[in-house]
Formats: structure tokens, C-alpha cells, sequence
């Protein structure tokens, strides 16, 4: 028998006007920016040949926001918590620069009154096996947050917490904004 393949395509929101005053949003409901919502709707033209089953996002308004824009009326969105990003507790609407530099060092420690990136990796974990369970070899499309990003890069690419994120295309000084990352997901190999 063949495994089954699930496929992710997996988009970060659109530019906040928090990402713009270098505010860390956590799990705070941060609006999109004019920028976001260009990026948004270029996204749209971007993917607009590409088929997706169904489309997941974040419940955090500006995932939701950015959802709608890129995605419209093409494919049912549902929402889920489990692709929030890290909760930063205290550190929500603070210093975006000292979430980024404490970030590597709260891989098993939690934020004070928030979670670690162990605790994003274990939402992730659970959606990834809702997925295989509800939409196996489908097309599926994510609009999410970093946290869960580099989450599926530890568990689909087998990479250490420190490796996502020293690879993170946010730390190599590229600033900004990106229109996605694709991942295959064989079934039987999600724990």
C-alpha cells in the first residue's frame, strides 16, 4: 500500500502595523498594515492558479485578514487556534527585538505567562495529526504566524529547535515578507 501524502503550503500573514513599530504581537490581535494588505492581495495573484482543498488559518485577526484577502470565496477557511503564534505572555506588545533575541533561549522555557516553542511544536503536532486523519492527500493552504512555521520545520525537516532558528530567513537579514513554503507530509511518519 502507498503512503498517502499531504501537502502544506504555508503562508505568514501579511506585514502588521505592530511588524512596522516593531511591537511583538503574540497572541494580541495586531490589524494589518496598508503594506499587509498589498502583500495580501498580491498573494492572491501569486497563487491564483494553484488548487487548494481547503484553507486553514489562525484565528488571530490578522491571519484571519490575511485569509480572507488571499483566499476570498476559492476554498472553505476554517479557523484554529492551534496555528496561534508563540504566546509571548508579559513580552506581548513589547520590545519585537527582545521577543527576537530571547526567542532561541525559550525553546523549552516558557515565556513569562506565555508558552515555549515546544509547547507551538505540540499545538502543531496535534493540527498535523488532525490533518492526517481529516485530509489525507489533500491540497492544503495555512495562513499562520513564525512560530508554527519553524514548528513544521523541526517536525517535517527534522530540524533541531537552535537550527530553525538560526536557518530563519527572518534572522538573515532578510526582513520582510515572504509568499510561502511547501511541505509534503507522509502520513505515517507524523508522531
Amino acid at each position: 500500500m502507498r503512503s498517502q501524502t499531504l501537502k502544506i503550503t504555508y503562508f505568514v500573514h501579511g506585514t502588521t502595523i505592530d511588524n512596522e513599530n516593531g511591537v511583538a504581537s503574540g497572541w494580541g490581535n495586531a490589524k494589518l498594515s496598508n503594506l499587509g494588505i498589498k502583500q495580501s492581495i498580491k498573494l492572491r495573484k501569486l497563487i491564483k492558479n494553484k488548487k487548494f482543498d481547503v484553507v486553514f488559518s489562525s484565528d488571530l485577526r490578522r491571519a484571519v485578514d490575511s485569509s480572507k484577502l488571499t483566499f476570498g470565496k476559492r476554498a472553505k477557511m476554517i479557523k484554529d487556534k492551534r496555528l496561534r503564534e508563540c504566546d509571548y505572555g508579559k513580552f506581548t506588545g513589547g520590545d519585537a527585538k527582545e521577543v527576537d533575541i530571547l526567542g532561541p533561549k525559550r525553546i523549552t522555557r516558557r515565556f513569562q505567562n506565555g508558552e515555549s516553542y515546544k509547547d507551538v511544536e505540540k499545538r502543531m503536532r496535534s493540527f498535523l495529526k488532525y490533518l492526517s486523519k481529516n485530509y489525507p492527500s489533500k491540497s492544503v493552504a495555512v495562513m499562520s504566524h513564525r512560530g508554527p512555521q519553524l514548528a513544521l520545520d523541526v517536525i517535517v525537516k527534522g530540524k533541531t529547535w537552535k537550527q530553525a532558528f538560526k536557518e530563519d530567513w527572518r534572522y538573515k537579514g532578510h526582513k520582510g515578507w515572504k509568499p510561502g513554503w511547501q511541505y509534503r507530509i507522509t502520513l505515517s511518519t507524523i508522531k
